[in-house]
């Protein structure tokens, strides 16, 4: 088993996250990987109908006129 990488774990969360000390404690290492993904440009899961749909009405194309 190989130990867990805890000096490239902290260089990642307190030096280019920037996070606090008591942030980055806090994290779950299922949280540091996903910031880790993110930073690195990961690609989301492609966005679903109902995702699309909410978007649409959050950020209509035409606002409606007042009258």
């Amino acid at each position: 088993m190989t130990p867990f990488p805890w000096r490239e774990a902290m260089q990642f969360g307190l030096g280019t996250l920037r996070l606090p000390p008591d942030a980055f404690w806090r994290m779950t290492p299922r949280e540091l990987a996903a910031a880790l993904i993110g930073a690195r440009g990961g690609i989301a899961a492609p966005l679903d109908r109902g995702g699309l749909d909410a978007l649409m009405r959050r950020y209509p194309d035409h606002k409606e006129q007042a009258r």
